[in-house]
C-alpha cells in the first residue's frame, strides 16, 4: 500500500469512529418525554414548597449549591449555596437569615445580602420555576 492510500484509510476510519461517536449521543426520539417536546426545562425538582418553611429554607448541594428561602408566606428566593467569603457551603437558613457556619458570615434569606461578615459581596440569585408544589432552578 502507498502511503497516501494508508493516509486515505486512516482518515475514512477516523471519520467513521467519529461520526458513530456523535450519533450515540444524539437524541433518543421515541416520544416518550413529554418534557423535551413541551419546552420545559429538562430534570427534577429539586424541592417542594412544602419542604420550604416561612422564615426558613432548605440548603440542596445535589444540583452545585443552591439555598431556597421564603422570606415571607409565598414568596420564594433561591441563591447560590456558596458563601462569598471562603467559598464554603452555608449550613442554615432560620429566622430569614443564611448563615455560614465556617467563618462566621450571615446574609439575608430575602435578597442575599451581607448581614454580618467577614463576607463583603452578596450570594448571587438564582432563578426559580415553580410546576404546582414542585421547585425547579432554571438559572
Amino acid at each position: 500500500m502507498s502511503e497516501t492510500t494508508r493516509r486515505a484509510v486512516l482518515a475514512g476510519a477516523a471519520g467513521v469512529t467519529a461520526v458513530t461517536v456523535l450519533a450515540a449521543c444524539g437524541d433518543d426520539d421515541s416520544g416518550s418525554d413529554s418534557t423535551a417536546s413541551s419546552g420545559s426545562t429538562p430534570g427534577a425538582p429539586i424541592a417542594k414548597k412544602a419542604d420550604i418553611p416561612v422564615g426558613g429554607g432548605k440548603i440542596v448541594t445535589a444540583d452545585g449549591g443552591t439555598v431556597i428561602t421564603q422570606p415571607e408566606a409565598g414568596t420564594y428566593k433561591a441563591f447560590t449555596a456558596i458563601c462569598t467569603h471562603q467559598n464554603c457551603v452555608v449550613t442554615s437558613v432560620a429566622d430569614n437569615t443564611i448563615d455560614c457556619k465556617c467563618h462566621g458570615s450571615s446574609f439575608s434569606a430575602k435578597d442575599g445580602s451581607v448581614t454580618s461578615k467577614p463576607a463583603t459581596k452578596p450570594l448571587k440569585e438564582k432563578t426559580l420555576r415553580f410546576e404546582g408544589d414542585d421547585i425547579y432552578v432554571t438559572g
